[in-house]
């Protein structure tokens, strides 16, 4: 089966994502600025909706837009939201800390994921700003400390979704976590990428088809 991650800012399409065919949510303010965290209502009351339908949701954790270079006042406003989202019943959480070289920051992904205990977490696409030649070292430093998935464009966001170089990043993780592309995915492409990466994840606002 192939899943079906629909990226929503708020409450007001969650029940149509469901009816359409989302099996996984990732909830996040924002997204003009690539997503934000939702305020504690929000949160509540998707994950109330969406667990009657059992159906997942994954929390992005991230202050601010910008870059994924953060003080220590932002990471505790992060380790704060993943207290919340853990309180609240989050399946998931989803975010990325990297230094002003656009490396992992360590530290910082440390201290997070040792807040994030219990839930399944997502390194978001802060890591298409890592350097195509330190990815493959960013994905075994994930593998090594939990995390579950790496959701990617395969580069920048503003260019098409790059197959050739996401089949790189798919080979270069193997069976260590999973790689979810995500980025320009629709309900019309979606069979046919899923296909030519072999992958069962995809990512997007649209890959249930339109919102109303």
């Amino acid at each position: 089966m192939l899943i079906k991650e629909v990226c929503l800012e708020n409450f007001t399409h969650l029940p149509q994502a469901i009816r359409q065919g989302a099996n996984r949510i990732e909830l996040c303010d924002n997204l003009a600025v690539g997503g934000t965290t939702v305020s504690h209502g929000v949160m509540t009351e998707v994950l109330r909706y969406a667990h009657e339908k059992d159906v997942p949701v994954n929390v992005m954790i991230r202050p601010r837009g910008g870059s994924f270079v953060y003080n220590d006042l932002e990471l505790r406003m992060m380790e704060n939201d993943l207290f919340t989202a853990q309180q609240l019943g989050a399946d998931g959480v989803v975010f990325g800390c990297l230094t002003a070289a656009n490396q992992i920051d360590e530290e910082a992904m440390e201290m997070l994921l040792g807040a994030a205990a219990g839930m399944t977490v997502t390194f978001h696409m802060a890591f298409d700003e890592i350097s195509a030649t330190d990815q493959a070292t960013a994905i075994t430093w994930l593998a090594e400390h939990q995390v579950s998935r790496i959701l990617t464009h395969g580069g920048p966001l503003s260019a098409p979704l790059d197959l050739n170089h996401l089949k790189q990043t798919i080979a270069a993780a193997g069976e260590r976590l999973i790689i979810l592309p995500g980025g320009g995915i629709t309900a019309d492409n979606a069979p046919t990428i899923a296909a030519q990466l072999a992958v069962n994840e995809i990512h997007g606002t649209r890959v249930v088809g339109h919102l109303d």
